[in-house]
């Protein structure tokens, strides 16, 4: 079935440019053309999160914070062994994915770990990375309370995730 999504998906738009009269080759062609600007504006800021995010785990410095709020973390009801993949979840969706595949590794894929590993990092999504793009892209100078909500909803998530996996 999802080998058909992506032509019938293309054949939908031919059929409605078509109806609708609009040049589909010529408005892609406009699309393509401003995303590129898009992208040169926006790289510079997506750059420097990404070094920010590489540093933070190459110092070590995620592991020692892991280990800092292992105790909040265990009082909220997050197992400690998820501690280090709740704080690189919004730095990085790429770092987050190895601390669950090690997750998966060590307690097997089927464990109250993994399953709360799973529902963390597929009900979250990386902050800093989606505030970077969306804000640098609209010009926002000013993010005001956008990131420490989004934190505090991302850390609200992880509780969540572990409060419904205890009852799966």
């Amino acid at each position: 079935m999802s080998k058909y999504i992506l032509p019938v998906f293309v054949i939908c738009v031919l059929a409605v440019g078509f109806v609708k009269k609009v040049s589909v080759y010529n408005s892609f062609v406009e699309g393509a053309k401003q995303s590129v600007s898009l992208v040169l504006s926006v790289f510079p800021y997506i750059c420097a999160v990404l070094i920010a995010v590489e540093l933070f785990s190459a110092s070590g410095l995620n592991s020692y914070l892991s280990r800092i709020l292992a105790p909040l973390f265990r009082l909220l009801g997050i197992p400690e062994q998820l501690c280090e993949l709740v704080v690189i979840r919004p730095l990085s969706g790429n770092g987050s994915l190895a601390v669950l595949e090690d997750i998966y590794g060590t307690y097997g894929p089927d464990s109250y770990i993994a399953r709360c590993g799973s529902v963390i990092v597929g009900a979250s999504e990386t902050v800093f990375y989606i505030a970077t793009v969306y804000f640098s892209a609209t010009k926002v100078k000013k993010l005001r309370y956008a990131v420490p909500v989004s934190l505090f909803s991302c850390y609200l998530g992880a509780v969540v995730a572990c409060l419904i996996c205890r009852f799966i």
